[in-house]
């Protein structure tokens, strides 16, 4: 406006112009005499007091020191005390490494590396598993059983299964080399999915894996989403009404878990699965049975058509692909659609 105003003067004069744009003539002359004269601040004066070149050089030289390299300037303040020897403030310090752009974290400390989300595939039995351990509570306090379990991630059928009474990385080679014989497993057919415990990433584990042409995944640290599948499963394990507070030993366990997973492979119908049993699925009996499902629907809506309103019934159908972190549909903006 103060532009417009000064231009707008050297046509009309500097009040018809400053009274038609609503701007104070003081602001006019203040704005031409800082466009004209623009200010200029002078240099700061060095205080007496300052370091001298040759100081601020020695404190550098302390900075850089190989004793110091990881140390905050406090610590080197602070040892430096100790040592019967002041060279200058920590704040002066700090100025000195500012003026050479190396204020920054100066301690040795692990740097985490980034982690990349897990996207799986399913799209038929035994091509990508999803295997974890969870605590049993024992007899008394502090004592606890381990239930490892290996369930695939298609059919949501629990390959293999143990109970023991440590967490093992050689239990859970043994586990896993048992539960591939059994299925068939040949190099390159299945992808092994955990979080990221000790058994998981265990060497003995990666070199079995490796023998056995299978690939592994982990999941991000601290985000359970990146294993749903057997979280959900200890969770139907754990709200069982019969799932007792306590275990009173290790037989008491695998006497339960035993007839559990017989249950929840043979007569759980998993919402997931078409309100289907992981064994029909694991079998192949699916398509015969949702046919049989088709079939009592049909007779039912020949018989009372009025009873559905909207069309005649069908089944739930089994899913045609199951993901762990499906991509996104759209891209997205404010975050991952899934």
């Amino acid at each position: 406006m103060r532009d417009t105003a000064h231009q707008l003067a050297s046509t009309v004069g500097v009040a018809p112009s400053c009274h038609a744009l609503g701007v104070p003539r003081a602001s006019l002359y203040r704005h031409r005499s800082r466009s004209q004269h623009p200010p200029c601040a002078p240099p700061r004066p060095t205080p007496a007091r300052a370091l001298g070149p040759a100081e601020r050089q020695s404190v550098l030289e302390q900075l850089h020191a190989d004793r110091f390299l990881d140390q905050s300037p406090q610590e080197v303040y602070a040892t430096l005390l100790d040592e019967g020897r002041y060279l200058c403030s920590v704040r002066t310090m700090y100025r000195l490494l500012a003026a050479h752009d190396e204020v920054r974290e100066r301690r040795d400390q692990l740097r985490h590396p980034a982690y990349h989300k897990p996207q799986l595939l399913a799209t038929q039995p035994n091509q990508v598993w999803s295997w974890d351990i969870t605590k049993l509570l024992g007899p008394a306090k502090w004592i606890f059983f381990h239930l490892y379990v290996i369930l695939d991630l298609f059919r949501r059928y629990v390959v293999g299964w143990m109970v023991a009474e440590r967490e093992s990385r050689d239990l859970a080679r043994r586990l896993i080399a048992e539960t591939c014989c059994k299925q068939d497993i040949v190099p390159g057919q299945l992808r092994l999915h955990a979080d990221r415990g000790g058994p998981m990433t265990a060497q003995t584990v990666a070199q079995l894996l490796a023998q056995l042409g299978v690939l592994k995944t982990h999941s991000r640290p601290h985000t359970a989403n990146d294993n749903p599948f057997s979280e959900s499963q200890f969770k139907t394990l754990k709200y069982r009404p019969e799932f007792p507070d306590r275990f009173g030993s290790l037989a008491d366990a695998r006497a339960f878990c035993g007839p559990f997973f017989t249950w929840y492979n043979t007569q759980h119908h998993h919402s997931a699965l078409g309100l289907l049993t992981p064994e029909a699925v694991h079998y192949g009996r699916a398509p015969d049975l949702l046919a049989h499902r088709q079939q009592v629907l049909t007779q039912a809506y020949l018989a009372h058509p009025e009873r559905f309103v909207h069309h005649p019934p069908s089944p739930p159908q089994l899913p045609a692909e199951v993901w762990i972190n499906p991509p996104a549909l759209h891209p997205a903006t404010d975050g991952d659609l899934h």
